[in-house]
């Protein structure tokens, strides 16, 4: 990450000690600022609409009166998709966990994590757009091991191909470029798939690839 940059997170979460003392942490991390603290997801929306500037980040807890984590992390894919969230919750059961990455989150993280932890997990959702912790990934390979074989769906053979590739770490500029299709070609497939799978992000596209034996599990 360019040390010069600075990107802007926004905190939500109703325990204001929390948000104070994480902000405080946040804002000692070279390259990033908290730009405000939101109570719960409406006021979260009150407070997108009168700032100027749209965070990079939200780090978004899940237990709130209101509108709780799930309504927002919804809301935000729906209206903001180009904000990461990333969900910062006591609850570490799978249920929770899968529930808040379906519903658009790019990580999730445990609140009483080491600082250099939550640093690295901003890092890599800058520079990779998400981040799975060793918990989410054991939940989500637990999903999979334990999850019987959905609906056969029919695919067209670059529809195929499109999913194989979305489940490796290129870009999707890059899978274009193996594919010898424009990047607005390739648009078109990720969203048919979106609609056709009724999924919402490239972590449903690896679900779906995993439990129906289109990729395998690297051991």
């Amino acid at each position: 990450m360019n040390s010069d940059t600075e990107h802007s997170i926004v905190i939500v979460d109703d325990h204001l000690l929390f948000a104070g003392s994480l902000e405080k942490l946040v804002n000692s991390f070279e390259g990033f600022k908290v730009l405000f603290q939101a109570k719960n997801g409406r006021d979260l929306q009150t407070k997108l609409i009168a700032e100027e500037e749209l965070p990079k980040i939200i780090l978004l807890d899940i237990n709130m009166p209101v509108m709780d984590g799930f309504e927002t992390a919804k809301w935000l894919s729906k209206n903001h998709s180009e904000i990461k969230v990333l969900a910062l919750s006591m609850d570490d059961d799978e249920t929770t966990i899968l529930k808040m990455l379906k519903a658009g989150a790019k990580g999730y993280l445990l609140k009483d994590i080491h600082p250099d932890m939550l640093k690295e997990a901003l890092n890599e959702v800058i520079d990779k757009g998400y981040y799975h912790s060793q918990k989410v990934a054991a939940t989500l390979l637990h999903s999979l091991r334990s999850g019987k074989k959905e609906k056969e769906i029919e695919f067209k053979e670059n529809e195929l191909t499109f999913l194989q590739l979305a489940c490796s770490e290129m870009t999707y500029k890059e899978i274009a470029g193996v594919m010898n299709l424009s990047p607005k070609t390739i648009d078109g497939y990720r969203q048919d798939l979106f609609n056709k799978l009724n999924i919402k992000n490239r972590v449903g596209l690896v679900i779906y690839a995993l439990k129906n034996d289109i990729i395998k599990l690297n051991t």
